[in-house]
Order: C-alpha cells, then structure tokens, then sequence
C-alpha cells in the first residue's frame, strides 16, 4: 500500500481534480436518502434519481409508504434493478421506522442495520451524507479505486473500510468517500480505466505494476 505521504499526495490531488465530489443521489431529507440509497445497491444513482423524482412527490414518509401494496410499490419502481426484494426492504423497514424509532431515521450503526436491507454502506451513507456524522462508506466505486490505487488492499469491503479509517484523517473521510466514487465513475472505470488521462497514475500502484511488464 502508498505510504502515508503518498497517500497525503494522491488525496491532494484527487480533491483538486473532483472540487464538487457530492453525494449524487438527490434527496431533500434523512429518509429519502435512506430509501434512495437502498434502491441503488446495483443501479446507477441516474436511474435512482429518475424513479425518485416522481416517487417523492406522493410518498414522503414511512407512513405514506405503507399505504401501499408491495405489488404497487413494485410497480412505481420497476425501472430499477431487483425491484422486488428493494420493495419488500422498503416496506419492511418502514414498519420498523414507525415501530422502534417514531418514524424518524436513526443516526447510528447500529440502529440503521437494524433496518431490513440496510448494510454498513447504506448506514454509512446516510449517517455520513444526512447528518454530517463521519463514516466512510465503501461501495463497489470506492472498493476499486482505493485497491487499484494503494490506499487499501483488502478483498472484502470492511476491511478496505477499515484500512481506508486509518489511512485517511477522520475528518476527510465523508469528502474522500465522494471524490473516490467521482474518480471511479469518470477515470477509473471497472473494465476500461482511463490510466493514461489520469493525474495520479504516477503514484496509482495499479497502473506502475501494469505499465512494469
């Protein structure tokens, strides 16, 4: 892995390439976040935003969603992939909402996977995004970016998680988190990484290892 100067280096950099690194998926609120980040697990934060759009227009609480059917929810979004079981998630963690926690989203880890189809990324978006609270979610962007990179070399997610906690000061790490996913969206794709157009290939270990044989 990048020693702790390279790392300073490569997050430098990569902050000055990405000045308005955000959270991509548009939400108003700690709930629709919640649920916004939910229906992305494997579909793009573009079509979340597209379903979300109309969606939030009638259904704004967990209230307002459990007045549906889980086939109609189904069908108000249909358009994004496994939007079955996301629908079942959905109305089962509403129930759980309104239950434990009067309708309000919890701001912790341990009350958020409490939620049926939270996992510690969704958690962590949303404590990170819907309340400032630092944490540092790994999705599939930030899990190959920040092996690919150095920052971390783990081959499961909590512990690039954990590796990137160290690495990174506590206080970059909701920034860092959004310039991950913007480089890994827009530079260091999956199948065909831009490596020659980057502007920190010169330190990327990916890239030195690939351009060494």
């Amino acid at each position: 892995m990048l020693n702790k100067g390279q790392v300073k280096s490569v997050l430098e950099k990569l902050y000055e390439m990405y000045p308005g690194a955000e959270c991509e998926l548009r939400h108003t609120n700690s709930f629709e976040l919640l649920i916004s980040t939910v229906l992305s697990a494997q579909t793009t934060d573009k079509k979340v935003n597209q379903v979300t759009e109309k969606l939030y227009e009638d259904f704004k609480t967990p209230q307002d969603f459990l007045t549906l059917e889980q086939g109609e929810l189904e069908i108000k979004i249909k358009e994004i992939g496994l939007y079955k079981g996301k629908a079942k998630h959905i109305l089962s963690l509403c129930k759980v909402l309104i239950n434990n926690f009067n309708g309000i989203v919890p701001r912790t880890m341990e009350e958020l996977i409490s939620l049926d189809g939270v996992g510690r990324k969704t958690a962590n978006v949303v404590l990170s995004n819907a309340f400032n609270i630092p944490a540092f979610a790994v999705d599939t962007h930030v899990f190959r970016v920040a092996n690919r990179i150095g920052l971390a070399k783990g081959k499961d997610v909590v512990t690039v998680e954990n590796q990137l906690m160290k690495k990174v000061p506590k206080g970059l790490w909701i920034i860092t988190h959004h310039t991950l996913i913007f480089h890994g969206r827009r530079m260091c794709k999956a199948r065909k990484p831009l490596c020659e157009e980057c502007g920190i290939n010169n330190l990327c270990q990916f890239y030195n290892l690939t351009n060494s044989k």
